[in-house]
């Protein structure tokens, strides 16, 4: 059975409520463990008791092999008793276990050592042996066993240690009479001493029959062709030896491997002096008693009231006399008392102090991880929801609320949904600009031109997207009237005369019949102002558009080819309540979508935009551009290595320069020679010629000449010193202005260089927007920040420098629901009141829901709140760092606009009837030209 933390696991009985629920409901299901037969009521306990076996840390009881689950080592107990019990010897088998069977012993191992000596010179009928004759070594098998012979009826016995052979035939081996099974019955029976066994049943007075097998003896013992030669005679012959020329093979049995048997096939309990028991599968098998017979388990009862008794006397002597008068002890026995009392008391003082010593230990280990977990350095940047700020930093002044971006502030932002999708179409056909040959316009524009409700003058922008949009949709596969087709079936499962805007499905149908149907060629040219592409709109939705694609399809379509009654429209535009009667809102007059399309809410213009943009996706003109992006950016990630590369270079030429310089400096003064050096020098040399002759007190012109020639020597020398110093000032002074200049070329290139990886930051992001787009960061809450400027075909600079925007803004949007899951897991964090006190209740923003920061304050002081030791605030705050440069000027930028256009309120208001003192056309929404746009389309 495997062990667990070396106690063997015990199976789970089935409760006796489950016992019971089966006897009255035996259909009743439940969950069976298989490999074990174990049975739950219930799958907890059922999948508990599954982990709990699959848990490393069983151990095979067998071998000893750790770290296995249960069935593994269930697996490997098997297989180890299926090799011990195929080797074991068969025939010995059933003695062994009778003779272990209701033996008191304390340890297995004396148990073993007793089995060993009592059986290692037995033998029986039908063993496989080795037999030692006349200095050979043969593999025989045991045909019969001859008990010790009575005085009257000896015979002459071969001298010890010699075997005899025999070539005549023997009948069929086995044991032939009844005495043979009284064969090794003293000796095999541990209840009689073993000195008193070994006389009473000498098994050197046994004398056996073997048989000599060939085969196995060739496979065993052949050492040489002439050694198998002579002993090939003695195969099939039979022998009568004793057992001091017979032995066992040790593969067969050891102690080790009757240790493995014994412990396999017996069993005890686990109370005092209980008797070792063979299981009883196995007992029944080899025809072991089951049944304890009364003398063993009197003497069972007497060993364990004797142990129990000793155990009881000994806490006796050790808690103090008893108040009964007892018999006076010998000296011996008062000395045996003694020394037991004291044995016992040391190992129980021994046990308890291990016991405080182990309990100390493990206090002090969950003081110490507690300590080290409490006091533990964080090391930052961390997780930002473990950073929290201390009243230090609060006292420096940093941030604990984060400032409140405007909701409402985001175009449309009265509907989020309706933000979303009208962020995603600028979004896409700002940044597929080029292949839909449109030029770049800002957000606020986008937002003017979709509030636009004038016929006259016409919204030129609207015009450009949807032609572009229109003309990008002609290659993208289409089924013809998918839309009336998406209808027909919605008319089947809705009522008769069922209506939406006084419209029914039959009367739409009929209108779109003559409306659209060539809108794939229909031209729409730039120079003509891209007259009809609201017809082509429609024609477009018709074979584009579905219900499933387009939920909104029959009211926008109705809104497109039905109009008002002309004094229901007067009433209804001229009445200043919101709310109006659903007669009023019926549409009964059919007319065009050239006149329909500016009464079309934005929310529906959204609608169309985003169904044009998410089918031009896949046309062939945008995936080329996105795959001619792919390649540009890897284009650049080469040049941005190499330019690292040449920068570094640069780098550390323009140190080796500036180390040169420094070195020359000190080192001018040390090589222009010293005058005082070029006068002793001189001097030397004066007093050359001196040494040649004698000089006399007579010759005074003689001196006069030397002297003369010793002062032209001193002032040549002086002279050429100079010179070589000038000299060498002069080379210096040309290294110096040499190196100099090769140092400010190397920083112009380093500049140069620094420009362009400016650049192509800037022109990697343009790309990168063209295959994914990703948000600046996150903050400690999740909440994303995005900034949508300078991608796709927009540009942070314009020619000269000039600084461009395409939003203006940073958006803020919430959490997602994954996001808000994993954070409201944090059990030791409050999640939502620490939202609340740092973000506030209208800071706080839901999922899908967004907000904006429009001004560079309120943009500077959320700066301020982020928290650099958190990871995602450390990095929201690098790629702030990063742009900082274009968003700050961007933002000023649109405030300078807007500031300009200072009507812009009254251009919201507008209505069909155009408002005086306003001239609509002056607005930049309207003055916006598509410089892209190619006459021929």
């Amino acid at each position: 059975m495997p062990t667990c933390r070396r106690k063997r696991v015990v199976l789970t009985e089935p409760s006796e409520a489950l016992l019971q629920a089966a006897k009255s409901n035996p259909n009743k299901e439940v969950y069976y463990l298989q490999q074990t037969g174990e049975i739950f009521e219930t799958y907890e306990a059922y999948a508990a008791r599954m982990s709990f076996y699959r848990l490393k840390q069983f151990q095979c009881e067998v071998t000893g092999k750790s770290g296995l689950d249960y069935f593994q080592a269930l697996e490997s107990e098997q297989q180890e008793a299926q090799t011990m019990h195929s080797r074991f010897p068969e025939p010995l088998k059933a003695a062994v276990l009778k003779a272990v069977q209701w033996q008191v012993v304390g340890r297995l191992d004396h148990l073993v050592e007793a089995v060993f000596d009592r059986f290692k010179d037995r033998y029986f009928v039908d063993e496989k042996v080795f037999v030692d004759a006349q200095g050979d070594k043969f593999y025989a098998k045991v045909v019969q066993v001859h008990p010790p012979k009575t005085k009257s009826d000896d015979v002459d016995v071969p001298a010890e240690n010699q075997a005899s052979s025999s070539s005549v035939t023997s009948p069929p081996h086995g044991i032939v009479d009844d005495d043979a099974v009284q064969i090794h019955k003293v000796g095999g029976d541990l209840k009689i001493p073993a000195k008193e066994a070994l006389v009473r049943d000498d098994p050197l007075k046994y004398s056996y029959k073997v048989q000599i097998l060939e085969e196995q003896h060739e496979k065993s013992h052949e050492k040489g062709k002439a050694a198998s030669k002579d002993k090939a005679k003695w195969s099939g012959s039979f022998m009568d030896v004793q057992c001091s020329v017979m032995s066992r093979d040790r593969l067969a049995f050891s102690k080790s491997i009757l240790r493995r048997f014994i412990r396999d096939c017996v069993d005890r309990d686990a109370a005092v002096a209980s008797p070792w028991t063979v299981k009883p599968v196995i007992a029944k098998h080899y025809g072991v008693d089951s049944v304890m017979p009364e003398e063993t388990r009197k003497g069972v009862e007497d060993i364990k009231r004797g142990e129990i008794d000793k155990r009881k006397k000994i806490w006796e002597d050790k808690e103090g006399p008893p108040t009964k008068k007892q018999k006076k002890m010998t000296a011996a026995q008062e000395e045996r008392v003694k020394a037991l009392a004291v044995a016992a008391e040391k190992r129980e003082r021994e046990a308890r102090e291990k016991a405080e010593r182990q309990q100390k230990a493990k206090e002090e280990a969950e003081r110490l991880a507690a300590e080290k977990k409490k006091k533990k350095p964080i090391r930052y940047p961390t997780e930002d929801l473990d950073v929290r700020l201390n009243d230090k930093e609060k006292k420096a002044g940093l941030k604990v609320k984060k400032p409140t971006p405007s909701k409402l502030g985001v175009p449309f932002g009265e509907n989020q949904g309706t933000f979303e999708a009208f962020l995603t179409s600028w979004n896409f056909l700002v940044i597929y600009g080029q292949p839909l040959h449109l030029s770049t316009f800002t957000m606020d524009e986008f937002e003017h031109a979709l509030r636009h409700s004038l016929i006259d003058p016409p919204c030129a922008l609207l015009g450009e997207i949807h032609s572009t949009l229109i003309y990008n949709l002609r290659t993208v596969p289409f089924t013809r009237h998918s839309a009336v087709l998406s209808l027909l079936r919605l008319q089947d499962t809705l009522e008769e005369e069922h209506r939406v805007l006084g419209v029914s499905i039959d009367e739409l149908a009929g209108a779109m019949a003559d409306v659209g149907n060539n809108w794939e060629r229909i031209p729409l040219r730039h120079n003509e102002m891209r007259d009809g592409w609201e017809e082509a709109l429609l024609g477009c939705l018709k074979d584009h558009a579905t219900l499933d694609n387009f939920p909104r399809l029959r009211e926008v379509l109705t809104r497109l080819l039905f109009a008002p009654e002309p004094h229901a429209e007067v009433s209804s535009s001229s009445s200043s309540s919101r709310v109006s009667s659903p007669a009023a809102n019926n549409l009964t007059v059919q007319s065009s979508p050239s006149e329909r399309y500016y009464t079309l809410p934005p929310a529906d213009r959204i609608d169309i935009l985003t169904l044009m943009c998410n089918l031009a996706v896949s046309s062939k003109a945008v995936h080329s551009h996105m795959e001619s992006c792919e390649e540009q950016l890897t284009a650049l990630r080469k040049e941005k290595i190499e330019i690292g590369r040449q920068k570094k270079q640069y780098t550390e030429e323009m140190n080796s320069l500036a180390g040169e310089t420094e070195v020359k400096e000190p080192g001018t003064n040390g090589t222009v020679p010293d005058e005082d050096t070029t006068m002793h020098e001189s001097s030397d040399l004066s007093d050359v010629p001196s040494e040649d002759g004698s000089e006399t007190a007579s010759t005074s012109s003689a001196r006069q000449k030397r002297s003369a020639r010793q002062k032209d020597l001193r002032q040549k020398a002086h002279t050429q010193a100079h010179a070589k110093q000038r000299e060498l000032a002069r080379a210096q002074a040309a290294s110096a202005k040499q190196a100099l200049a090769e140092h400010r070329r190397l920083d112009e290139e380093v500049n140069k260089l620094e420009r362009r990886l400016e650049a192509i930051e800037r022109e990697f992001r343009k790309l990168l927007g063209a295959v994914r787009i990703k948000p600046l960061g996150k903050d400690r809450f999740h909440n994303r920040i995005w900034w949508f400027d300078g991608m796709g075909s927009a540009s942070l600079l314009g020619s000269g420098g000039v600084v461009q925007y395409g939003t203006g803004r940073i958006f803020i949007q919430g959490p997602s629901e994954m996001d808000l899951e994993l954070m409201l897991k944090k059990e030791d964090d409050d999640y939502d009141a620490r939202r609340l006190e740092e973000e506030g209740p209208e800071g706080m923003l839901a999922p899908s829901e967004w907000a904006q920061y429009a001004e560079p304050e309120e943009l500077d002081e959320f700066l301020a709140w982020l928290n650099p030791k958190g990871v995602r605030e450390l990095a929201l705050k690098n790629s702030f760092i990063k742009w900082w440069s274009h968003i700050a000027p961007g933002m000023r930028k649109r405030i300078s606009d807007l500031n300009i256009s200072a009507k812009l309120p009254e251009a919201r208001r507008s209505t069909r009837t155009k408002p005086s003192g306003h001239d609509v056309s002056r607005e930049p929404y309207m003055m916006w030209t598509n410089r892209r746009a190619v006459n021929s389309v």
